[in-house]
């Protein structure tokens, strides 16, 4: 299911290999030559930190794409297909998981734009009598706090008997399909983590009622409205809400759950379990462009920016549909992770918008901290000359 951000670890082993090949020239010819030999240790840095993504965990492939000043560039390692040895390629297609939010979020500031809705609204004022027992109460918890996830609503995610059931399913098509009501009321069958606004814990719970709400104010489904304002007008033409389908558009390689060797083919799932916490379908090409388009201001103004980082309800964890990843370096990234059965995938951009990253893993096994780190800075921290 959909994943909560993590804090990357600290320097390794491929950062030095990296910064090997930096240097200044003693004139401009050298130079040229020293920033063509510090890209080539770059990219060769994050072909090294990919193959260990493949190497130390429990996914088949992984795969990565690069998008800055000297182009795209993709990488592909392990196979996206045990039986065949097919890799993945560029343009497959898979499960983004939690990235849905990253457009969910962009899509409610839209419609706060318009005038539609605010974020102050009260979840009772759009869904009324939805949010009520065990202690919740959706008079008291607004929209802002639903996109900081700071409404103390529990995680319907970590509810015992869904994630048993949702878990005997995974050795074949779920074909159940489940309502965004259903998974809400197993949520409030819980009492809340915390009063709203006092705390912060990552809930899918509070994307799902964003999904329903955005769906009342606009009389058309989340999917529809964030086709509408985030995907078309970026061109982001391959992804995609598959709501109840159990199947991926082509090209697509497979995705498997399982540890320790013992794969098990899970490419085929109904996600309406994820629902509008994660579940997207999305290429490496479309979510770079998306991280980058949202830093840039193509997707919501400078003012809207500012609110989607406001990190200062979660101590600096997590803003709205999105999260900063600070590298030892100094650079500050932006973007989210997202993690459902078979897959793992994460997309973040510089703050200006002018060097983004998508990678994902055919696993939904979440790679260790190290590796990860590992692989944002050989892309990121390394000097260009």
């Amino acid at each position: 299911m959909p994943t909560a951000p993590v804090r990357l670890a600290a320097a390794t082993a491929a950062l030095a290999v990296v910064l090997s090949g930096c240097g200044q020239g003693a004139n401009g010819g050298a130079r040229g030559e020293t920033r063509a030999s510090a890209a080539a240790s770059r990219d060769a840095a994050v072909r090294t930190a990919l193959r260990a993504l493949v190497a130390d965990g429990d996914a088949p492939g992984a795969a990565v794409l690069v998008r800055d000043g000297r182009g795209t560039r993709f990488t592909a390692a392990g196979a996206a297909d045990i039986r065949t040895g097919r890799p993945i390629h560029r343009n497959d297609h898979f499960r983004a998981g939690s990235l849905t939010k990253t457009v969910l979020a962009a899509a409610t500031l839209r419609l706060a734009a318009q005038g539609r809705l605010r974020l102050d609204d009260s979840v009772e004022r759009h869904l009324p009598g939805l949010v009520r027992g065990q202690g919740n109460d959706g008079r008291r918890i607004t929209l802002r706090q639903l996109l900081r996830h700071t409404s103390g609503l529990y995680d319907y995610t970590a509810d015992p008997e869904l994630s048993r059931r949702l878990s005997r399913r995974l050795s074949a098509a779920d074909t159940r399909t489940r309502t965004p009501a259903s998974l809400v009321r197993t949520a409030v069958s819980h009492r809340p983590y915390f009063r709203p606004g006092s705390g912060w814990r990552y809930s899918n719970t509070n994307y799902v009622l964003l999904g329903m709400v955005i769906q009342r104010v606009t009389g058309r489904p989340y999917a529809d409205v964030s086709r509408r304002l985030v995907l078309r007008p970026l061109a982001l033409d391959a992804t995609s809400f598959p709501g109840a389908r159990t199947t991926l558009p082509a090209p697509h390689g497979r995705a498997y759950a399982g540890e320790d060797g013992a794969r098990r083919d899970v490419t085929d799932l109904n996600p309406s379990a994820a629902g509008a916490a994660g579940e997207m379908v999305s290429t490496l090409d479309d979510l770079a462009r998306l991280v980058s388009a949202l830093q840039r201001g193509r997707v919501v103004d400078r003012t809207g920016l500012r609110t989607l980082r406001d990190t200062s309800g979660s101590h600096g964890r997590y803003g709205m549909g999105l999260f900063p990843v600070r590298l030892p370096c100094g650079v500050t990234l932006w973007g989210h992770n997202g993690e459902i059965p078979g897959s793992y995938a994460l997309a973040v951009s510089t703050a200006d918008g002018r060097r983004s990253l998508a990678y994902r893993l055919n696993s939904g096994a979440r790679p260790s901290p190290a590796d990860e780190s590992t692989l944002l800075k050989a892309a990121f921290c390394a000097r260009s000359e």
